[in-house]
């Protein structure tokens, strides 16, 4: 339930928040990608298939949507495994994932042809994306890890 709120949280402030901000060249930070990455993180691999599944099947329903529909349900199962088996360290596991989700996503819209994969988004948006989302990458895993404090019990 908790990891559900965390991403459902994350799309929100995506949505609301984040898309609208004009930031320089033009990027912006995935926290929806982060937050499936810390679920991940926290709960293993098929929590973090279902956690990316159900995130990207919202993202892949939320306008704009000018993509092929399941397409994020795919690609954040798939990073929701990948960052669930942990490979490296966390920071390792949280900058591969950073780094896959854009060009596994580049990739389908490529074989689907999608007219929005175009040289300049693999050269331009994606890494001025992927360098704002490793930016803010220790604030979210860290508001959605961190550890929660246990009522005492009362003797």
């Amino acid at each position: 339930m908790t990891a559900a709120l965390c991403v459902l949280g994350a799309l929100l402030v995506q949505v609301m928040l984040v898309n609208r901000l004009p930031l320089p060249a033009g990027g912006a930070p995935d926290l929806v990608l982060l937050a499936v990455v810390a679920v991940a993180l926290l709960r293993g691999p098929a929590a973090g298939v279902v956690a990316g599944f159900c995130a990207g099947l919202l993202v892949d329903l939320i306008p704009p949507t000018a993509h092929l529909m399941g397409m994020y349900a795919f690609v954040f199962a798939l990073v929701g495994y990948v960052a669930g088996r942990g490979i490296g360290g966390t920071v390792t596991t949280v900058v591969l994932c950073v780094l896959i989700a854009p060009l596994v996503a580049a990739a389908l819209g490529g074989l689907v042809a999608d007219p929005r994969v175009t040289l300049e988004t693999l050269t331009e948006r994606i890494p001025v994306s992927a360098v704002y989302t490793l930016i803010v990458s220790p604030l979210v895993i860290w508001l959605i890890t961190r550890e929660r404090p246990r009522p005492r019990l009362l003797k």
